[in-house]
């Protein structure tokens, strides 16, 4: 009659599953012990799973409604369950992420009334294992609780990304603009080859932000640095989804030794080993007495003492400030790009708009962006039709809240679904299509917009909303205006024939780029080539 024990000559092996052993080191422990743990472990599991705790607060008001089950994690595209939810359950839902409460907020009102009019209760941030407890260390803008080291660093950002500041570099992304547009046609060969346009767009954002934070840039996209950073970027975006991580929302987890978690330190390391590097080249420099160009990091260094930074909060606030811009411009670039060659009746638009207004003797510059009512449409529809992020970073309620008689617990995670609000039929008419022609008549820049006093009037919400609203949005801006305006003064756009660009799918959990195409690009008229040969590569001291 048995016992009730494992014999002990039956290997552990055989009662714990090897996905699970693969995990946990117990193959020295005995296997009572390790059938114990096991099951404590598995116990452990139990709450995070199951049906939602409908919570009320002492005045019996619900939180939002929404679906039935906890969800340990949401599958790729979270948008789509969400963007169905929204449907269901109205302008503002939950869902239970394990043991943890989120509510998302679908309505343009909602957003502005919980983030902006609320948002010193709205502003905080939860503590995401992966991307703020391990790969940041509860360090960066992106990752810093909302209290006074938070407002310190927004300010040290703010230097260097204001309305005036970002002047100082109108010449700067003019070059680099030229340099983008350059390295794609001699790429193409005059057209005649196709071009895969992401290491380029990756080059160009990178040399921008190269510039702002540390005063150099990169010569080629062949420079290990462009490779590097764009590496750490996508991996950075592919470890941070705000709904796909289970080691995020399942605590037990993060108890044990996993892929997850083994990559997410490692991106910490190397984030550190990249630009840590960078920065004691500045600081070498500096304490050379060499002549540094104005920047983050020399701010930074300067400042240390006065500001009470560590280095890893210089390390950090560059590491998001670059990571972030990088990702976020090329990006848009890239969506652009992989969307303009199917539609050649925009294309003709803009080319006729420019040849109007601007003539084929010179392109576009900043002061031509009021002229070109067209060709700004078209920017912000891409903005609208594929942004960058479909949900933003999440924020954190402070304090226990009340809005529209649904309760708000302390300590819940607040997600802006930038999917639902660009796809509100009310807003925008046809939101499934692109249309640029929906934003004539708005002459408004992004953060105009995002301070209108009716919010179901903001262009785009790609840029955030709230106390925590992109800092960089105004250098983004112009990035793009030069880039795209540009880039539709100089060429004309194709499929490459047998290579289907696919848009409904992308790559990253957490901000998104297309899947990897080619297409054609071909010059319009000589003068682009007359234009194109006007400057060369040139270095920057590091």
């Amino acid at each position: 009659m048995s016992s009730g024990r494992i014999p002990r000559n039956i290997p552990v092996m055989t009662i714990i599953p090897s996905s699970v052993l693969r995990l946990w080191p117990i193959a020295s422990i005995g296997a009572d012990v390790a059938l114990l743990c096991f099951t404590a472990f598995i116990l452990a599991l139990l709450p995070y799973f199951g049906l939602r705790r409908n919570l009320v607060d002492k005045d019996g008001h619900p939180i939002p409604p929404g679906p039935l089950l906890r969800y340990p994690f949401l599958r790729r595209y979270p948008e789509k369950p969400l963007f169905r939810w929204a449907k269901q359950y109205g302008p503002l839902h939950s869902v239970w992420m394990g043991n943890q409460l989120f509510v998302v907020m679908n309505d343009p009102h909602v957003a502005r009334d919980l983030l902006v009019t609320h948002g010193a209760n709205f502003s905080g941030r939860w503590g995401y294992f992966m991307k703020n407890q391990t790969i940041l260390s509860g360090r960066a803008l992106t990752a810093s609780p909302y209290n006074e080291t938070w407002r310190k660093h927004r300010k040290i950002a703010m230097s260097v990304l204001n309305p005036k500041a970002a002047l100082g570099y109108a010449d700067g992304i003019d070059y680099e603009t030229h340099m983008f547009l350059r390295s794609l046609h001699r790429t193409s060969r005059d057209g005649s080859a196709p071009v895969d346009p992401a290491s380029f767009a990756g080059r160009y954002a990178l040399n921008n932000m190269l510039a702002v934070a540390f005063g150099t840039r990169t010569l080629s996209t062949s420079d290990p640095l462009v490779d590097e950073a764009i590496r750490l970027g996508m991996e950075f975006m592919d470890l941070t989804g705000p709904w796909t991580n289970m080691i995020d929302f399942v605590k037990p987890l993060q108890w044990i030794p996993t892929r997850a978690r083994y990559r997410a330190r490692r991106l910490h390391s190397d984030f550190l080993s990249v630009y840590g590097a960078m920065i004691n080249r500045v600081k070498a420099r500096l304490d050379a007495g060499e002549q540094v160009s104005d920047c983050l990091v020399k701010t930074l260094l300067e400042t240390q003492e006065s500001e009470k930074l560590s280095w890893e909060d210089m390390c950090f606030i560059v590491i998001a400030f670059t990571t972030g811009g990088v990702h976020s411009t090329s990006g848009i670039i890239e969506w652009f790009l992989a969307l303009i060659p199917s539609y050649p009746h925009i294309q003709a638009k803009a080319h006729e708009e420019l040849d109007r207004v601007i003539g084929r003797e010179q392109w576009p510059t900043s002061e031509d962006e009021s002229k070109l009512p067209y060709c700004r449409a078209i920017i912000k529809e891409v903005l609208r039709a594929h942004a960058p992020f479909w949900m933003g970073t999440p924020h954190c309620s402070e304090e226990d809240f009340v809005y529209n008689g649904y309760f708000i617990p302390k300590n819940t995670v607040m997600v802006l679904n930038v999917y639902a609000l660009h796809h509100n039929e009310d807003r925008y008419k046809d939101p499934w299509t692109f249309n640029p022609d929906r934003y004539l008549g708005d002459s408004l820049n992004a953060s105009e917009s995002s301070k209108l006093g009716d919010p179901f009037l903001r262009d785009h919400w790609a840029f955030g909303a709230g106390r925590r609203i992109c800092p960089g949005m105004v250098v983004a801006e112009r990035e793009l205006w030069l880039a795209i305006s540009r880039l539709l003064w100089s060429f004309s756009f194709s499929e490459v024939p047998g290579e289907p660009i696919t848009l409904a799918q992308y790559e990253g959990l957490s901000g998104r780029t297309p899947l990897p195409y080619r297409i054609n690009i071909t010059p319009r008229h000589d003068g682009v080539l007359d234009i194109l040969a006007e400057r060369e590569e040139i270095a920057m001291r590091e």
